[in-house]
């Protein structure tokens, strides 16, 4: 079996393959390709030029344009609670920088007034396979987690069909993995066995900040979430999917989740 770890997306990235139709350096090469056009923290990257040109019909790339529907698609999927039109409201909680560089800041930042983010289909356009969108002036967006399941679905079609890639996080096993019975992976105290299924886990506590600021925005009121639970995994089959469902999971609370959750989802964990 093949394997490859490096750093990319702000996390760890992980790539098992057997047979994989490509060198697993290969895959890497085009995830850290794919995270250099797609982070807002370069201003020359594709995602950011888009956004400074809010108010402008502006020609994307295929994988831009994939992701951005992406984005409607889970707006509509979590009732709104995911929304990527959040980057103005994560700005104002004081994650204006890489979070290595936020990381060691204390600071407390600014009070932050209750605020509605606009719903995402009222502030950005996708004109179909034309090659072009548009956001409304003012509007920004951040595709966070989001990119980490779609980029982790779009490595294993890359590699053949037995192939696990863990994108800091978000995952995708496909195949039978190195046993026959599947991939081996960590869910809550348990190893589950998965094939042909995606994985993801929506938390509060890791990239924190300040007193209760961290980087799960709620779009009800554009401040950090305040939910009861901490964390959340999901199962789906695949790995934009999980990321869409743990996400809205934890916004809704240990109450509503697994209401939302049972239709959806192959599996979950509270915590």
């Amino acid at each position: 079996m093949d394997v490859l770890t490096f750093e990319a997306l702000g996390g760890t990235c992980e790539i098992f393959a057997l047979s994989p139709r490509e060198p697993l350096a290969a895959t890497e090469e085009w995830i850290h390709a794919l995270h250099g056009r797609l982070t807002r923290f370069d201003p020359h990257s594709e995602l950011s030029e888009f956004n400074a040109r809010a108010g402008e019909w502006t020609a994307v790339s295929p994988e831009l344009r994939d992701l951005l529907e992406a984005g409607l698609t889970a707006f509509e999927e979590s009732d709104g609670l995911v929304n990527i039109a959040i980057l103005p409201d994560l700005m104002r909680a004081g994650y204006d920088r890489t979070w290595e560089e936020l990381a060691p800041c204390s600071e407390d930042g600014p009070a932050l007034p209750t605020r509605r983010v606009p719903p995402l289909p009222a502030v950005l356009e996708v004109a179909g396979r034309s090659g072009l969108a548009r956001l409304v002036p003012g509007a920004a967006i951040d595709l966070g987690g989001l990119a980490k399941g779609w980029i982790a679905d779009r490595a294993v079609e890359r590699l053949g069909d037995n192939a696990l890639v863990s994108c800091a996080g978000d995952l995708y096993a496909r195949g039978t993995g190195e046993s026959g019975d599947g991939w081996p992976v960590g869910f809550g105290e348990k190893t589950l066995l998965l094939r042909d299924m995606g994985a993801a886990t929506s938390g509060t506590t890791k990239r924190r900040w300040g007193e209760g600021l961290h980087h799960l925005i709620d779009p009800r009121t554009g401040r950090p979430a305040e939910s009861d639970l901490q964390e959340v995994s999901v199962l789906a089959p695949t790995a934009l999917a999980a990321e869409i469902y743990a996400k809205t999971a934890l916004l809704l609370g240990s109450a509503a989740a697994p209401s939302y959750l049972e239709d959806r989802s192959n599996g979950w964990n509270l915590v």
